[in-house]
């Protein structure tokens, strides 16, 4: 049982708490027994999982699995566990896995975004809370994937993960280097392009959403850039009351997904 700081693979996984370190080893950090779950149902394969005894004991069939797809597997006391564990209260278990999606699923199916269906493109998203909200609800409503400007929150940052609630492992999603020109192409292959804006005349229930749609979401604070804004084919508003300025970014994606989901159900 590793029980000193020190230890080498334990001093590994406190350090990817920073972006800076996280892109240095290229690994992230995932938290908790339900997002092990999720990742061992898609095999994800993982580099190291660290647990307490008590974890390991209570969690006999999970640990078996997880022994079986991953390359180092290590018995840990709790306080060593909680120093890895960016959280507060630690549910006993923490593991690293190869950020490189492409790298990871040599042997399946990557998870590439099609431009069909209906899709979510995020600008400089910076809550972690926000975007991992946003990739529960994308997941939930059968969205086909989801793209993030490369000045947003980091995809695998470990709030994320635990925000999208392991569905992070269902989604296909990309960091996008250039959304305008990721924007663009969404375009050329058919999809419709649609931006909230407070300014819109139409409202998102006025869309016809069963075609293939790409929906552009902005910075919690700031919107929509205006030059991505111009490039949408439609623009639409939230109708919100007076004396509100404007709904979190998560409940308006929610919104667009499930009334574009509603549509398609009704046709």
């Amino acid at each position: 049982m590793l029980t000193s700081l020190q230890n080498s693979l334990v001093k590994q996984i406190r350090k990817l708490h920073s972006t800076k370190e996280r892109n240095k080893q290229q690994l992230f950090l995932l938290e908790g027994t339900h997002l092990l779950e999720e990742a061992c149902a898609v095999s994800y394969p993982l580099d190291a999982v660290c647990c307490t005894p008590q974890w390991h004991q209570t969690h006999p069939q999970l640990w078996e699995v997880i022994c079986s797809q991953c390359y180092r597997v290590e018995i840990v006391s709790p306080e060593v566990l909680a120093a890895m564990a960016t959280t507060v209260n630690p549910d006993g278990i923490v593991a690293i896995a190869k950020r490189d999606l492409e790298t990871v699923q040599r042997e399946a199916q990557p998870r590439q975004i099609p431009f069909t269906g209906l899709v979510l493109a995020l600008e400089t998203v910076q809550d972690p809370g926000n975007l991992g909200t946003m990739i529960r609800t994308a997941a939930a409503a059968g969205a086909s994937g989801l793209w993030l400007s490369e000045d947003s929150v980091d995809l695998d940052n470990p709030k994320v993960l635990r925000a999208s609630a392991g569905q992070w492992f269902r989604l296909n999603m990309a960091v996008s280097e250039d959304l305008r020109a990721t924007v663009r192409q969404s375009q050329q292959a058919g999809m419709q392009v649609v931006a909230t804006l407070p300014t819109a005349d139409l409202t998102y229930w006025q869309v016809d959403w069963c075609k293939p749609s790409l929906i552009l979401l902005g910075n919690e604070g700031a919107g929509l850039s205006a030059d991505l804004a111009a490039l949408a084919d439609i623009q639409v508003k939230i109708p919100v009351s007076p004396g509100v300025e404007s709904l979190n970014v998560g409940i308006t994606a929610a919104l667009m997904l499930y009334e574009a989901q509603r549509q398609r159900i009704s046709h």
